[in-house]
């Protein structure tokens, strides 16, 4: 028996010692056992001309980021990192196109803290066979326009080269596009990248599935509680059974904001709920502005001094589908008060205004009491305006001891178009505004009656121009065009100087000099260039400038004659709007002045 379990024993010895070892691990790069925390790293790919898939590697590889960050790594971790970067890298890279990748790491042999990885790319894949199609609505006959639109909007045709941020970027935009274009159950049956790395080649096939074409059905409205349903139903700009697109319910939510009868004002399709015609009910949720609302005031402002204004907005006065706003100001050298009445938004998103309007302004050497009327029809969007009016002036003007009381009548209309990336704090755009009028002035005093014309040009542009360094421009072009003895009113001449005009100078007081007094005059040009930064990038609401300005406004461009003033400023982009605090200094008298305001003038 001792001897039988003897030779079991022996057996199975033998037969431990014939066992297959397991495969080793591959192995790692050499690392030296005093290697120190910190190691370096040198990365270099093959024909990488620009540089992307090398920055690539340093933004994603585990080695590249746990060096950068500088962490302190056992010896162990190092060679697990050092271990697993050529795979890492492959896989990286293959985002990018390059599935026949190699990558190696290597220590350098006279200092072991010295790494290098070594990639070669190889080949990039691009895309071979394209099949992109369409099922559902999107198939029919009358949304061909959207197919080929879609289709252009692919952004890996073939021939381009496969990535996979295109790979996703694009499904994303055209199951978006496809959703705003029409159809919001869109989504895609099928997407599929076939990879060949041997040829260096993708077949993509992706199918959209769209659903049905959408159409606009009743309104569903949430939130009235003292504003007409109809203020909402007319503005809608869409009958039952219409076509769905995003951008017909983003104009819609825009005409409701715009009536400024609303807080908040949100329109969406309902695109999971079905009216008996098979339409999508739009669902309009609002939240109602205070009926009334007043507002009071207080500031400085340097071209008129100190001020007071009160205000009060009426939303629906005696319960019409009107508003009704009224201002008080009393300032140092500016007096006035306001009423307007004006309709809410029509359909075509004009609204028709009644104002009367009285003005005593005492900034210049004429003190001019103006008392006018307006009738018009204004046009709203984002981006742009138009005014058209009728307007009735009576204008009293005092120039030292001589008294003229004038009418005019006259028919403007005025345009103003806004391309700025913030209308409260723009760095890149442009804004603009032009006006024509024509009238008739009833002269008094030594003054003739008789027509005239009016032409007025602003423009101002913005512009980043690197380096955390913007800049602005401004520019200024008016006329009046009329008789020499004809009396025109001194509200509807020019005046320069000041903030938003030529700095240096006092508010509205380069014109016409008239037996030693400023009046205005019958042509204006004005100009401004100014660069910005901020003072540091810990605090970058706050700028410094350096500005130049000229311009000035004479009886004819034949006695035009410009003067120049020039300074520097502070700049603090606050939420209400840029606040600008300028020290100018005036090249005609070569005195400084201090300027101050708040927001941007068009």
């Amino acid at each position: 028996m001792a001897r039988l379990l003897a030779l079991l024993f022996a057996a199975l010895l033998s037969a431990c010692a014939t066992q297959t070892p397991p495969p080793a691990a591959a192995p790692a790069p050499d690392i030296p056992a005093d290697a120190p925390a910190v190691y370096s790293l040198d990365i270099r790919v093959d024909d990488d001309r620009d540089g992307s898939l090398r920055a690539l590697l340093q933004q994603n590889l585990d080695l590249a980021r746990y060096r950068a960050s500088e962490a302190a790594l056992s010896r162990v971790e190092l060679a697990r990192l050092a271990a697993a970067a050529p795979s890492q890298a492959q896989a990286l890279l293959e985002t990018e196109g390059h599935f026949n990748a190699t990558a190696e790491v290597e220590r350098d042999a006279e200092d072991g803290t010295r790494l290098r990885l070594n990639v070669h790319p190889g080949p990039l894949t691009r895309v071979g066979k394209l099949e992109l199609e369409f099922t559902e609505g999107l198939a029919e006959d009358d949304a061909k326009a959207l197919r080929e639109v879609l289709r252009g909007l692919w952004p890996l045709k073939s021939g381009s080269a496969f990535t996979q941020s295109q790979w996703a970027a694009g499904k994303s935009e055209l199951l978006l596009r496809a959703r705003t274009g029409g159809f919001p159950l869109a989504r895609w049956a099928d997407t599929a990248a076939r990879v060949d790395p041997d040829e260096h080649s993708a077949e993509l096939r992706l199918v959209l599935a769209s659903g049905n074409r959408a159409r606009l059905g009743t309104l569903h409205i949430e939130g009235l509680k003292r504003q007409d349903r109809r203020t909402i139903e007319r503005l809608a700009g869409f009958d039952n059974g219409d076509a769905y697109t995003e951008q017909k319910l983003a104009e819609f939510q825009e005409r409701l904001a715009k009536t400024q009868l609303f807080d908040a004002v949100r329109v969406q399709l309902q695109s999971e709920t079905l009216d008996p015609d098979g339409s999508n009910p739009v669902l309009v949720t609002v939240t109602e502005s205070a009926l009334q609302q007043a507002t009071v005031a207080v500031g400085y402002h340097s071209n008129t001094g100190q001020s007071i204004s009160v205000e009060h907005l009426h939303r629906r006065p005696f319960d019409l589908p009107v508003r009704a706003r009224t201002k008080l100001q009393l300032s140092r050298d500016l007096r006035g008060a306001e009423l307007e009445l004006s309709s809410h938004p029509q359909p075509d998103l004009h609204r028709n205004i009644a104002a009367m309007q009285f003005e005593q302004d005492r900034s210049g050497d004429t003190v001019a009491t103006n008392l006018g009327l307006r009738l018009g029809r204004l046009y709203e969007s984002t981006n742009d305006e138009r005014l058209s009016y009728v307007e009735l002036l009576r204008a009293r003007e005092t120039t030292g001891a001589q008294v003229n009381t004038n009418l005019a009548l006259s028919i403007n209309q005025q345009w103003i178009r806004r391309r700025l990336d913030s209308t409260l704090l723009p760095t890149d755009g442009h804004q603009a505004l032009a006006l024509v009028g024509l009238g008739y002035a009833k002269g008094g005093g030594t003054d003739d009656s008789g027509p005239f014309g009016r032409m007025q040009l602003k423009l101002g542009v913005y512009k980043p121009l690197g380096a955390s360094w913007y800049g602005s421009a401004r520019a200024e072009v008016a006329q009046v065009v009329a008789h020499d003895r004809v009396g025109v009113p001194e509200k509807l001449l020019f005046l320069a100087g000041g903030d938003e005009s030529v700095r240096g100078y006092a508010y509205r007081s380069l014109g016409v000099e008239r037996n030693g007094l400023t009046v205005g005059g019958r042509v204006l040009a004005t100009g401004s260039l100014e660069v910005a930064r901020p003072f540091t990038m810990s605090m970058p609401s706050l700028w410094g400038a350096l500005f130049i300005d000229a311009g000035n406004a004479a009886s004819r461009w034949a006695d035009y004659r410009p003067v120049v003033g020039y300074g520097a400023g502070v700049r603090w982009r606050s939420p209400v709007g840029p606040l600008r605090v300028d020290l100018a200094r005036a090249q005609e008298t070569g005195k400084w002045r201090l300027h101050f305001s708040v927001g941007i003038a068009l």
